[in-house]
């Protein structure tokens, strides 16, 4: 491996590519500010879709100067055991199958433990 490698260079070493005649992207400045008085300037390219929010570094969220607030998404509501019960039966099947547990557990045959 010794002979591969380039005298005078380490690992981890700066690139031995120049940057002359490299034009960097045009940039812009786009500046947030958050609820909580926060003022974050972020360097974008120019042809960059610019967001309305920006991720604060307290957490918040941050508004570009120069937008609204979006519209939230539409998020659908967390399904509870409850829904998803109801999905596979209906009210009077469920109360069918808590009338049989019930004279199940009246009668004394069954104690609410399930044997392994």
């Amino acid at each position: 491996m010794g002979e591969r490698s380039m005298r005078g260079t380490r690992l981890g070493a700066s690139s031995l590519e120049s940057e002359s005649g490299i034009q960097p992207a045009a940039r812009q400045d786009i500046r947030y500010n958050c609820k909580n008085g926060h003022s974050i300037v972020v360097p974008m390219s120019m042809e960059a879709d610019v967001p309305p929010l920006w991720e604060c570094r307290c957490g918040e969220f941050a508004l570009r100067e120069d937008a609204e607030l979006p519209e939230p998404k539409a998020t659908k509501p967390a399904r509870t055991h409850w829904d998803m019960l109801m999905e596979r039966r209906t009210t009077a099947e469920l109360e069918t199958l808590l009338e049989e547990r019930l004279a199940l557990l009246r009668s004394g045959r069954f104690h609410g433990r399930r044997s392994a």
